[in-house]
């Protein structure tokens, strides 16, 4: 277990005082989250690497996209479960449960994606970011067809490669770093 101060295993002081900017960022995180993500506090001991992770996360995640909030969530549930990424497991299994409003889905989700009740849309969606995830390099035409068999345009399927990538690597700095998930996510939207 990490000390509030250290959400990682690493002794990595945030920057004190946080930037003016930076502590709005936070303050918004408080109001909205009622807590701040660990992952922010990890990046805060480097405000320019915070500032790299905050915008491309909230260019992926929060900005306009033909694929839905929950849609980008579950792709990170997915990724993140293949990793065996405890802290994205829980934070974003958290934001499964809460955006769907159905704690068995996002349970679903972190434990088995294949066992969740989705539909044929989202099942090729989590067919590739999972392909993406295990064998990037023997993704082919016919993986980016049957995408669009489902609906998906390339725009979309550009999307989905983005939130995927973008949470192999997380995963992987969560992960090497020893993060701990916030406690808060244990129980939200249970």
């Amino acid at each position: 277990m990490t000390r509030p101060d250290r959400p990682t295993a690493l002794d990595l002081p945030m920057v004190d005082p946080l930037p003016e900017a930076t502590q709005k960022y936070f303050d918004i995180c408080e109001e909205k989250l009622g807590m701040i993500p660990n992952v922010l506090k990890a990046h805060a001991f480097d405000v320019a690497k915070l500032d790299a992770f905050t915008g491309l996360y909230n260019e992926l995640m929060l900005a306009d996209s033909d694929l839905s909030k929950l849609e980008r969530e579950m792709i990170a549930v997915v990724v993140s479960s293949i990793n065996r990424c405890w802290y994205c497991q829980v934070a974003h299994g958290a934001a499964v449960r809460q955006l769907s409003g159905d704690p068995a889905l996002g349970e679903a989700m972190v434990m088995n994606w294949r066992a969740a009740p989705l539909d044929p849309r989202q099942t090729a969606m989590l067919t590739f970011a999972e392909k993406v995830t295990t064998q990037s390099a023997h993704v082919v035409e016919a993986d980016r067809a049957a995408l669009r068999d489902a609906g998906f345009t390339d725009r979309d399927i550009w999307d989905i490669a983005n939130v995927t990538g973008f949470f192999n690597m997380s995963n992987r700095v969560a992960s090497a770093t020893g993060m701990e998930p916030n406690p808060d996510y244990h129980g939200t939207a249970r």
